[in-house]
């Protein structure tokens, strides 16, 4: 039976790239159907009294509101190629990209990149943001993951973290793993050794 996997992304951070290949690689080895949803953290920092991820000139909505515009009007196929496109060149290829670029790899028309800075799709980006923290919490960053767990019900959790793509059988485990700890009564947290510097091949 396919397993239905919610997963919310930042298309800026580079962890959440490796995660959402990681996903796509379980895919290959497990029966699941992923769904993207934006999430975004100028929204989850925008109340603190020091950002995070030091975003002073507010770069960070550029991203998300076009994701917002391609998922409205393009849908889930649009919106995961449009993510694919991106994180190929902004993260695997190491350098920041015109949107119009972007666009144009995911076959999608450039003069969608406007609405990077309009606050046109605001509220679409802080919709399915709120969709995904309420799962979680605030404490948390992204990814966030949700899905159904055998016994459990629906479990949501944040990451993995990791600094590498798991591959085949491997990232087939992680999934395994991730929902059956998630799916644990009273869970709350786990975490590994110190972050690596993301490895983008794998």
């Amino acid at each position: 039976m396919t397993q239905t996997v919610d997963f919310w992304f930042d298309p800026s951070c580079p962890y959440t790239w490796i995660t959402s290949r990681w996903i796509i690689e379980a895919a290959t080895v497990r029966p699941l159907d992923i769904r993207w949803h934006i999430m975004s953290l100028s929204v989850l920092n925008e109340h603190r009294p020091v950002d995070p991820e030091g975003d002073t000139e507010g770069y960070l909505w550029g991203p998300v509101r076009v994701c917002a515009a391609v998922e409205q009007r393009y849908g889930q196929d649009g919106l995961a190629r449009f993510y694919t496109a991106y994180g190929t060149r902004v993260h695997a290829g190491g350098k920041w990209a015109a949107f119009e670029d972007v666009l144009v790899d995911a076959g999608l028309p450039n003069e969608l990149a406007a609405v990077a800075g309009t606050d046109e799709f605001d509220e679409v980006v802080r919709a399915s943001h709120a969709a995904g923290i309420a799962l979680v919490g605030e404490h948390v960053g992204t990814p966030v993951v949700a899905t159904e767990a055998a016994n459990a019900g629906r479990v949501a959790f944040f990451g993995p973290v990791i600094s590498r793509i798991p591959r085949g059988e491997e990232a087939g485990r992680l999934f395994d793993g991730a929902v059956l700890v998630a799916s644990v009564s009273g869970f709350h947290e786990l975490k590994g050794g110190p972050h690596a510097e993301p490895r983008f091949g794998g």
